[in-house]
């Protein structure tokens, strides 16, 4: 069968020897750009079609296909919907870095219409789960919110508006059980136009707010909406815009859950009609501030929502009350409380689904739940930077679950639990008595590592944090973010020292001299800046970048500067004289992470391609590729004395490799969420591993370590 591809056509299939179709008359080619070919319609929007195909150049796999045809007259006109629509691509192909947001494959223009090649997700969407498992109950919906609420963030940070959220548009994955946010083919960036600018009306009947369907603005809390009236559908089973009494402006969804004798949480009620309030000022404004709520809610035990009409008891509103300070063996105050009597247990002590509906329900792991940004002790404000922590955050009970080679060497000494979200970057202090690390929840946490005790919660970051560094001395913590600054502190106190600016996209990867004496940044925007760390100027870039930056590094001898990112090479500069030296290619995908050896003689890369990639940095060969992760390889170090790789990937696996032959040593299994960020103290008696579970580990770098 071949498949028309205009969008007009009423009746698209044709016998696979068709030339022309036989409705339309539209000439037929039996790939689309040479390897695409389309298997069927998945549906049509506002803004195009959506088809399946697979790719014939990558063994066949399974793809998503959308068209878009620009409304538009005229050759200059074309071209400058082209030129907007790759911006945009180039943004969706950001999102893919998140592992619950499908990867952009490709993008193209093709007789004149434009196309985004995306991965496709197996599993079913939250329609086709409601259909076969009936209404969802208030735990559920928690879940939802738990899994779509950091999606959303992330997205938001990235200022992109998805603008289509609806429970067709999200799906539980097959092989993992986690939801997936799809369809980004309306997705819009939150630029000058999308704001001020009256657009296309766009978006689904009852799913899309007000603001969207009258005049096409779109807002972060227009997702928000979105979203909430996914949950009222899920709760209900009834169509939003059938939940809504326009006469009054109210909504029905407690009216029908009465009528069936069900109820939520007070908490959870005010949730949910915060965020489908009509005017967009009363919603919740950010993903970070219904996090907030989110968190309050998973922290206090279900109270049932009176019915219409009824007052809650005086003084109850539905949030937590404030927690109290934890000391010595108490529970730390990032985890909620024990869960309902009756209800099982998950490792973390909150609630799972109950048996009977589809796998992965709750998350195991609390802070991939858990508003980022958020506080992890009493209620009353965040501490202010620099001030002492005196209680520990931490379980110093070794881990059981090391489940591959000789792994009495890898034990893990300690956990490390703070961080209300994803945990993205390391830095340890050259004696290796501190650790720093951040994430998705915009603060670093200055960590004692043979106490475990927080020193200070650094914040002034108005985003999630990329990258970190500790000055040779110990002195200065530098960090990089997406709210595209770089920020100093002193390591002392925690106080912040600078603001460095200069970059326009999101800081994601940053090196210090050996000496001391000079900073490296790399940046979404395509350079690669050096500063003066004592001065804090900044003296020149790098030429032919290329691409966004993901990641930076430093030769153990300061001499060369690495840096890779989106298009898949690596590239190698002179410190001194800033002359490009070489350029590594082999990766198919994202390079997302590089160590260089101490001794300067090898590079390892880890991708979005799965693969681990060892080279000879004096030649530019490539010695060897290691294809052992299940997912993409965010982490890769190499120990100081040069003999061991270690890896941590979205498969949520640490494993450990020799540099030289590329055998495999072990594979550690604690973590219940991507693994991030990988950092060996310079003495190397100890490793450190951050991951999407907010957790950071210890484990134990022994001297038997090479068999």
């Amino acid at each position: 069968m071949i498949y028309c591809l205009n969008p007009d056509c009423k009746e698209p299939r044709n016998e696979a020897d068709s030339s022309h179709c036989v409705t339309c008359g539209a000439l037929l080619s039996p790939l689309l750009r040479g390897r695409y070919r389309v298997l069927k319609s998945l549906g049509r929007g506002g803004f195009g079609k959506t088809f399946l195909a697979i790719d014939e150049d990558r063994l066949n796999a399974k793809c998503v296909i959308k068209q878009f045809s620009p409304q538009v007259k005229g050759t200059k006109s074309l071209e400058k919907a082209i030129t907007l629509f790759e911006q945009e691509a180039l943004r969706l192909y950001e999102l893919g870095e998140h592992p619950y947001i499908p990867d952009l494959l490709a993008y193209f223009e093709h007789d004149q219409r434009l196309y985004l090649v995306q991965q496709f997700v197996e599993g079913q969407t939250l329609v086709q789960e409601l259909a076969q498992y009936g209404t969802f109950n208030e735990q559920k919906i928690r879940e939802v919110l738990v899994g779509l609420l950091p999606i959303l963030k992330f997205v938001h940070d990235r200022n992109v508006i998805h603008r289509d959220i609806t429970p067709s548009n999200i799906i539980r994955r097959k092989v993992d059980g986690k939801l997936v946010l799809i369809d980004f083919g309306v997705a819009k960036l939150m630029n000058d136009e999308s704001f001020g600018v009256p657009g296309t009306k766009i978006g689904t009947e009852g799913y899309a707010p007000i603001e969207q369907l009258r005049n096409g603005r779109a807002y972060p809390a227009s997702d928000i909406y979105s979203l909430g009236a996914t949950c009222l559908f899920l709760i209900t089973r009834t169509k939003p815009e059938d939940l809504y009494d326009p006469l009054r402006g109210l909504w029905l969804w407690r009216e029908r859950l009465l009528q069936e004798q069900r109820s939520v949480s007070v908490g959870l009620g005010q949730m949910l009609d915060r965020m489908v309030r009509d005017l967009v000022m009363e919603r919740y404004g950010t993903a970070a501030d219904a996090m907030r709520d989110l968190r309050l809610l998973l922290n206090t035990p279900n109270a049932i929502l009176p019915g219409p009409g009824a007052r809650p008891p005086a003084g109850e509103t539905g949030g937590a009350p404030a927690p109290t300070q934890v000391t010595g063996g108490d529970r730390p105050t990032s985890l909620p409380p024990p869960a309902p009597t009756g209800m099982p247990l998950a490792p973390t002590g909150m609630p799972q689904v109950p048996t009977g509906t589809p796998q992965s329900n709750i998350p195991t792991s609390v802070p991939t739940g858990v508003p980022t940004g958020l506080p992890t002790g009493a209620t009353a404000a965040r501490p202010v930077s620099g001030q002492p922590i005196s209680r520990p955050f931490l379980n110093s009970q070794p881990g059981p679950s090391l489940s591959q080679g000789v792994v009495a060497d890898y034990p893990c000494l300690r956990t490390f639990m703070g961080h209300s979200s994803w945990v993205m970057a390391l830095s340890a202090s050259q004696d290796g008595k501190f650790l720093v690390s951040g994430g998705l929840d915009d603060r670093i946490f200055h960590w004692d590592v043979g106490t475990g005790q927080v020193l200070q919660i650094l914040q002034g970051h108005s985003k999630p944090i990329n990258c970190l560094a500790f000055s040779p001395d110990g002195q200065v913590i530098v960090s990089g973010s997406d709210d595209d600054t770089v920020r100093l502190w002193q390591s002392a106190t925690g106080q912040p020292l600078q603001v460095l600016t200069g970059h326009s996209q999101d800081v994601n990867g940053l090196a210090i001299s050996p000496d001391g004496q000079f900073l490296i940044t790399g940046s979404e925007d395509r350079t690669v800046w050096v500063w003066r760390l004592a001065t804090r100027e900044r003296l020149r870039s790098f030429p032919e970048v290329g691409s966004m930056v993901r990641t930076v590094a430093l030769s153990g001898n300061g001499e060369l500067v690495a840096a890779a990112g989106s298009d898949a090479q690596i590239r190698l500069w002179n410190l001194n004289g800033g002359n490009l030296v070489k350029t590594l290619t082999g990766h198919l995908n994202a390079v997302l992470s590089v160590a260089l050896s101490q001794d300067g003689r090898f590079l390892v890369s880890g991708s979005k391609d799965r693969t681990i990639k060892i080279w000879n940095l004096r030649t530019g060969e490539l010695m060897r590729t290691i294809v052992k992760h299940l997912d993409a390889v965010n982490a890769v170090a190499i120990t100081p004395d040069n003999r061991l790789i270690i890896t941590g990937s979205s498969d949520k696996t640490v494993r450990i490799w020799r540099l030289m032959t590329g055998d495999l040593l072990a594979t550690l299994t604690e973590h219940t969420g991507s693994v991030n960020a990988i950092v060996v103290s310079p003495n190397q008696a100890w490793f450190a591993t951050g991951a999407s579970d907010g957790r950071v580990k210890i484990w134990k770098l022994g001297t038997n370590l090479y068999g």
